[in-house]
This record gives C-alpha cells, structure tokens and sequence, in this order.
C-alpha cells in the first residue's frame, strides 16, 4: 500500500469496527473516470449494500478532514467479492473446506497449478486436499491463490 492507501485504512478502520465493519484493503488507484479510492470491507456472513452506504456516509466527512489526497478522487465502499484472492487470514477462514485453486511462482513436482480443498492454514503456510493427498504450500511461494467458484 502507498502512503495514501496507508493514512486512509487507519482512519477509516476504527469506523468502519464501530459497525462491525473489517476493512480488508484499501485501493488508490488511477482508472477511466480518473483517480478512484476503493475502501474494501467484510464481515462475519458477508457485506450488503446498507453496509457499503453507511460506511461511505461515514467516511466522506473524515476523509475531507484528513485530506490524504491533492487530486480529485472518486470514493468508493466495495464488499471483496466471491472470486477476491485468498490474502488475509479471514479470506483463508472464509474459504475453509472449500475448493481452492493455488498457483506457484515455480514449478512444484512439476506443476504451477493447483486444485484442491483447503483443509488447514497458519501465518506461513496452507494445506490443500488434492485428490488423495495433501499439500502443504508455503504463502510466501504463491503467486494466486482464489477461491474455485461452482454454480
């Protein structure tokens, strides 16, 4: 994260906490309508619009206060989304007995890529089912590790 990505996520955490808010990440991050900053929140049984629109109202105020940000910006309040990649450790409980896919940097008994249930994790590594064995990946040694959406 870049300094502004910085002041904002602790500004913005304690309140988005008093409504039982996570702020997962926040983005600043030039797009086609200009500079856009993208606060990202969670909680426990998913984030609902509500959610997103009472942050913004509460933010929007503090923000202009702070002023992090000499450019105009359009702000934006997002929930992470089904497909969000495993960073966090509530994305890696989130995802808890689900399937994962994992891809590596390098080759791992010649494969890049992964497919299985995440059956476990700590700070350092994960272990994925892969039909009738596991794999413990270090995190540090994954390029992309998502979230295997089935309809």
């Amino acid at each position: 994260m870049g300094k502004v990505s910085d002041e904002v996520f602790e500004l913005v955490s304690p309140i988005a906490e008093s409504f039982g808010l996570e702020v997962i990440e926040v983005l600043f991050e030039k797009k086609y309508d200009g500079m856009n900053l993208t606060v990202v929140i969670d909680k426990d049984g998913g984030v609902t619009i509500d959610d997103c629109e009472k942050l913004h109202r509460a933010i929007d105020a503090p923000l202009d206060e702070l002023d992090p940000i000499d450019t105009p910006y359009i702000l934006n309040v997002s929930s992470p989304g089904i497909d969000r990649p495993l960073k966090t450790e509530r994305d890696y409980r989130r995802n808890l007995n689900q399937k994962i896919s994992v891809r590596l940097y390098k080759p791992l008994d010649g494969k890049k890529i992964y497919d299985g249930v995440l059956v476990s994790y700590d700070d350092e590594t994960f272990t994925l089912q892969v039909k009738n064995k596991q794999i413990i990946f270090n995190k540090k040694d994954t390029a992309k590790v998502e979230p295997i959406i089935e309809f």
